[in-house]
């Protein structure tokens, strides 16, 4: 029996493999800076020729992108699933706003769920770090900023749970998780308290994660967004009830 000769890998194409590892896990986002050419040679032990025809493939497959004289850099496009147009025609639709936490609720249960068991240290530091940016920001005073806070305490949920299409699907959507947030908490923060509940459910979120509790983290996640949705719905009914009494009160005064 022949056997056929093993062949042996190009180094170009295993740094182009590891350089889209790193991509697709998160290590290298949208928009980031590479390191120097000579750095990441250093780092990945290689020549530089094998380096730059490995960035060059990445380059023709649309992941990398160059500047005159401003280095490498992930291309930003990567994070753009959903356009503006698109983003702008849902929001225009209220039901949209209610998909979106259904959408969350999938996502961000089973993301919270592979947190808690495969979060490294790193991962619970950032955790850590985001929800304390959260908890102590702005106290509701700017939805819009506190909105990109929240959004960044899951996204980095995302990011702990070691799975390139969770992440991918989740950071897809983050400029639409982000301006959904904005919406839902100029409702929220109008109900007294609202703010200390929000935070409470982070909190007991962020505990269980880092506790490894895995289903009592996706059960935390599931609350949180159950109380965002009726929420909503109940401010909803309300301002469907005092468009209902203007009408009413509007047709007693016309005049006959």
């Amino acid at each position: 029996m022949t056997y056929s000769p093993l062949r042996q890998p190009r180094l170009a194409d295993v740094i182009t493999e590891r350089l889209e590892a790193m991509i697709l896990e998160g290590s290298l986002k949208p928009g980031q800076r590479l390191p120097s050419e000579r750095e990441l040679a250093e780092r990945f032990g290689v020549s530089r020729p094998s380096l730059r025809e490995a960035i060059q493939k990445l380059a023709a497959r649309g992941l990398l992108t160059s500047r005159q004289g401003g280095g490498t850099f992930v291309n930003d496009t990567l994070n753009s699933s959903y356009t503006d147009p698109l983003l702008e025609m849902l929001s225009r639709h209220k039901e949209f706003h209610l998909d979106l936490l259904e959408f969350r609720d999938a996502m961000e249960g089973i993301s919270a769920y592979y947190a808690a068991l495969r979060s490294t240290p790193a991962d619970k530091a950032i955790l850590i770090q985001r929800f304390e940016e959260l908890d102590g920001g702005f106290a509701g005073a700017d939805p819009a900023q506190e909105a990109k806070l929240d959004a960044a305490f899951h996204l980095a949920i995302a990011e702990a749970a070691h799975n390139v299409l969770l992440l991918h699907s989740i950071r897809g959507i983050f400029h639409l998780l982000e301006q959904s947030i904005v919406d839902n908490l100029a409702h929220l923060f109008a109900k007294p308290d609202s703010r200390n509940q929000l935070m409470k459910q982070h909190r007991a979120l962020l505990d269980a994660i880092l506790d490894g509790r895995a289903e009592d983290a996706r059960n935390r996640a599931h609350e949180h967004l159950v109380f965002v949705e009726e929420g909503l719905l109940e401010m909803a009914r309300a301002e469907t009830r005092a468009q209902r009494a203007l009408r009413r009160s509007q047709s007693v005064s016309s005049p006959a």
